[in-house]
């Protein structure tokens, strides 16, 4: 007899399975009373014989028939547990069948069974959710072979909730998900695999040589969406939102978002915007200004739910960043979730929007990101009540192949570590694919969390249409080529089962060509000139000269109303003492540091009714200590939080300390702000430069996304920056990066030098916020500023006003005669030439301009100051960064271009260098004193 197969042993849960201890308690039950079990346990007992009495050691030829039947019990336990966390790997889940299916795991040799013993065992005792029918162990182990085995198989062990595990092993084992389809299920799975088949057909027919991207392989995604969606609106969803890279994209827009045919056919075609007939409005390009290629581009859908109520579906625009645009989705379907109309914290509502997020099979284990976003699933401040994904399985990435891939078995293998339950199915069964959204979806409504659908099946042609897939990967494609289409297959079976005839399956094709051929003749067929577009004049125009100033009276009610903490709530000293200066900043001459502006900006806001969400690493209290905004008590930890117990509030304050990520928080405060538009939302990195981590969504996001897709966002993003000689990674912001990017109104950049400043720009963004003239506001937020009282700024001074782009240096540059030189500067830069003046002693030659706003360049207010002085020689530009990075390069052509004819444009700051910073203090201070040197000094 074979040996027991116990590679895995180690990996059996304790609860998982019959509970042994039961059947034993049961069986000495029997022993005291035979009526006292039921009759299909008494008949089995009968055969297990009496009890030992003998205090011997049993022989194997003495053993009394009970113990060896507690032996064979604990066999078919073992390899029912086997079935249930191993069967996948003999499950017929690959349409190639080019996957070694490894059923010899489970022979009963193996575990020292036979199917005698099997026979002899109640099917309830070692699986007690099987149906009733199934009566022995015998009949069980086959029902759960074909249960776990087949063209849908089942991995939830690495769920440790008991609660779930077995809420799972019930919804499979119990034979729920078994049944056979309907006959008008059947059908209707056809027709839908049909219209999704034909329409690439069509395609690759009418546009030959064209990237699409195709489905075919996995066309089941279609219906395998189609009943998650109709399942989540069932369950209560008003908004649902889906996030998928390339691949079968234009079918899922086609199919579930129902883009018209046309629409689509003429961004084939290249054409222009046109009125069709008025009743149908206008088909083409009708995004942005610039535009994105067809298979990057989202779309909106409205669901009829009942008479009065509608469901939003969403496909999210999506560059070829593949994997990014998950974070953006989890964003969109939060703010979603949302109620944000009173003060508090945002009431959640996890049973209002649904994310579904479509992955490629190389790219879920390849991109971080991933890893990334299904980190926030579980975090107060960012889940979404549990995501369904889906794996885009087609076994290849590009021309790489998955053994070169990934180091997993499979594809859906990281998502083990957040204990999400995984379903393999089969691409070429849509009646498993359709079963496997009926559990996802049932599983998301009762707990909340995330589910993943790993959609097994291959990929018809190259990575797009212009490649030949055989050149690098031979074997498989003349597997694939042999291979039948799905509606061959399925249309097959069905005429098989006489649920259809060949020829309703031909009509069916006919009629969807039909209706191809006819969305085809309404696109113009006439070649027109390309228009050139640019963006439109909200966006073309500067911002609005907004008095963003709120009332000294009301500043100072809202100061005190901040400044109160329950009774008895012990705040730890060092910070007190903080919080109780702010006591006096609205008398005598009393200050308001930067974190005191943007408290007393966010208070004013609520007050406005824009709701606010400020989130990042440290943002509760701020990396620098500066901020505060939620109090713990000295003694027992309990949180308070002053903004969110302000009466005047009229709107909802949601603060989050964010997991140690940039990419995925990033993209989800983006989609949070793209979904929710009223909203101040603000993303703040820890430093300036840890914003590297998040370039993906800097790039193609936020900085193109309205050029791109018509996308808007107002989204403000904090970056701490300043040179205090703390190293390379401490200082720079990468303001440069930022400028780079900047074109066309697309944000805005600032580098400020007053906690008033502060305050207003704030404000001004609080108040564009859903207006056409939006637009994504990037502050260089400072460091060693946060409590220089050079900063600092009166109460009259946030009471009075609005943002100034352009600052001057106060007491210089009143002679104007005299002026030879100004310098400008930006920033901490323009604090530590304030600083410097100190030791000048001649002025009157030096005047010094800070420029609060570098991208929308400030042009008109700085020639004016510029040609303001007649006797000016010299235009100095000062930074802290080396010379190839910070603002100069961008600086350097637009100063040029208004300098007056006698003047001249200098540098001075850092030489180039490959590191933003030194990381000696030193050496840092040296040269920075250097720099302020140059600057103030003036020589006739």
């Amino acid at each position: 007899m074979g040996k027991p197969y116990d590679g895995v042993a180690a990996c059996q849960p304790k609860f998982y399975g019959p509970n042994l201890g039961l059947a034993m308690e049961l069986y000495e039950q029997y022993l005291e009373d035979p009526n006292s079990v039921d009759e299909e346990m008494r008949n089995h007992f009968e055969h297990w014989g009496s009890p030992l009495d003998s205090q011997e050691e049993p022989s194997k030829s003495n053993i009394p028939i009970n113990q060896v039947q507690v032996e064979k019990i604990i066999a078919a336990v073992t390899l029912v547990n086997k079935i249930r966390g191993y069967g996948h790997l003999a499950a017929d889940i690959y349409p190639l069948k080019d996957h070694k299916r490894e059923e010899d795991l489970f022979d009963l040799s193996r575990f020292q069974l036979t199917k005698a013993d099997l026979e002899n065992i109640p099917a309830a005792l070692i699986c007690p959710d099987v149906p009733k029918h199934i009566k022995n162990g015998y009949e069980a182990i086959k029902y759960l072979k074909r249960i776990y085995m087949k063209t849908i198989a089942f991995e939830f062990y690495h769920v440790n909730d008991i609660k779930e595990k077995n809420w799972l092993q019930q919804k499979v084992e119990s034979g729920s998900l078994q049944p056979e389809c309907r006959i008008e299920l059947k059908r209707k799975l056809l027709n839908r695999l049909i219209e999704v088949e034909e329409f690439e057909h069509f395609l690759h027919k009418t546009y030959v040589g064209q990237k699409r991207f195709s489905i075919e392989g996995l066309e089941a995604m279609v219906p395998l969406l189609d009943e998650i969606i109709s399942q989540s609106v069932i369950n209560g969803a008003t908004s649902i939102n889906i996030g998928m890279a390339h691949r079968g994209r234009l079918n899922v827009l086609a199919h579930v978002l129902e883009k018209p045919y046309e629409t689509i056919f003429s961004e084939f075609q290249h054409a222009p915007n046109k009125k069709l007939v008025p009743s149908e409005g206008s088909i083409g390009i009708s995004f942005g200004w610039t535009g994105d290629v067809k298979y990057h581009l989202g779309s909106d859908r409205q669901i009829k739910k009942t008479s009065t109520q509608k469901v939003r579906l969403s496909l999210a625009n999506n560059p070829s960043h593949l994997e990014f645009v998950g974070s953006v989705v989890e964003g969109f379907t939060r703010a979603s979730q949302d109620t944000r109309t009173s003060a508090g914290f945002p009431l959640e509502n996890l049973e209002t929007a649904q994310a579904i997020l479509i992955h490629g099979d190389a790219a879920f284990p390849g991109q971080g990101i991933v890893a990334e976003t299904l980190n926030l699933t579980g975090l107060k401040g960012y889940r979404t009540g549990g995501t369904i994904h889906i794996i885009a399985n087609n076994t290849i990435g590009f021309t790489t192949e998955s053994e070169d891939s990934r180091s997993t078995r499979y594809a859906s293998d990281l998502a083990k570590g957040f204990e999400i339950p995984i379903i393999h199915v089969n691409a070429d069964d849509p009646e498993a694919c359709y079963k496997a959204a009926l559990l996802a979806a049932e599983y998301r409504a009762t707990f909340h969390k995330d589910f993943l659908i790993d959609l097994v099946g291959y990929r018809r042609f190259g990575h797009n249409e212009m490649d030949e897939p055989l050149t690098t990967n031979p074997v498989l494609y003349k597997m694939i080529q042999s291979h039948p289409t799905i509606t061959s297959y399925y249309g097959g079976k069905l005429v098989k089962e006489g649920l259809v005839t060949e020829e309703e399956v031909k009509e069916i094709k006919e009629a969807v060509l039909a209706r191809l051929k006819a969305a085809h003749e309404l696109v113009p067929k006439k070649k027109e000139e390309p228009i050139i577009t640019s963006p439109p004049n909200s966006v073309e125009r500067e911002l609005p000269n907004i008095k963003t100033g709120v009332s000294f009276e009301e500043l100072k009610e809202m100061n005190q109303a901040l400044l109160e903490v329950p009774e008895r709530f012990q705040v730890f000293e060092k910070l007190s003492k903080i919080l109780q200066r702010r006591q006096d900043a609205f008398s005598g001459s009393g200050k308001i540091d930067w974190g005191h502006a943007e408290t007393l900006a966010f208070a004013s806001i609520l007050q406005d009714g824009t709701p606010i969400r400020l989130s990042g690493q440290d943002s509760e209290r701020g990396t620098f200590a500066q901020r505060n905004i939620m109090l713990h008590d000295y003694a027992t930890g309990e949180a308070y939080s002053p903004l969110h117990r302000l009466s005047s509030a009229k709107a909802s304050f949601a603060v989050h300390n964010s997991p140690l990520s940039e990419g995925s928080v990033l993209g989800f405060e983006y989609g949070y702000n793209v979904f929710a538009p009223e909203t101040l939302v603000l993303w703040e990195a820890q430093f300036g430069d840890f914003a590297n981590a998040a370039q993906v969504i800097f790039d193609q996001f936020i900085a193109a996304g309205r050029a791109k897709w018509g996308q808007k966002s107002g989204l403000v993003m904090l970056l701490p920056h300043g040179y205090e000689g703390q190293g390379p990674e401490h200082s720079s912001g990468r303001l440069e990066r930022f400028l780079i990017l900047a074109a066309e109104n697309n944000w805005t950049v600032a580098n400020l030098s007053s906690a008033a400043q502060y305050f207003h720009i704030l404000r001004r963004q609080a108040a564009i916020l859903n207006k056409e003239e939006v637009r994504p506001l990037i502050i260089m937020t400072p460091k060693s500023l946060l409590r220089n009282q050079e900063v600092a700024s009166t109460g009259l001074e946030l009471s009075e006003g609005s943002f100034q782009s352009v600052l001057e240096e106060n007491g210089l540059g009143e002679n104007k005669d005299k002026v030879k030189r100004i310098i400008l500067a930006t920033g901490k830069m323009a604090i530590d030439l304030h600083t410097g003046l100190k030791d000048v002693e001649n002025q009157d030659a030096l005047h010094i301009v800070r420029v609060e706003e570098i991208y929308p360049f400030p042009e008109n207010k700085l020639k004016e100051i510029l040609f303001r002085y007649s006797n000016l020689e010299e235009v100095v530009w000062v930074q802290e960064e080396p010379m190839n990075m910070g603002a100069w390069s961008f600086m350097e052509p637009r100063i040029k271009k208004i300098l007056p004819d006698a003047a001249s444009l200098l540098y001075i700051g850092r030489r180039r260098r490959s590191s933003p910073a030194e990381g000696d203090p030193n050496v840092h201070r040296k040269d920075q004193s250097r720099i302020i040197k140059e600057a103030l000094s003036w020589n006739a």
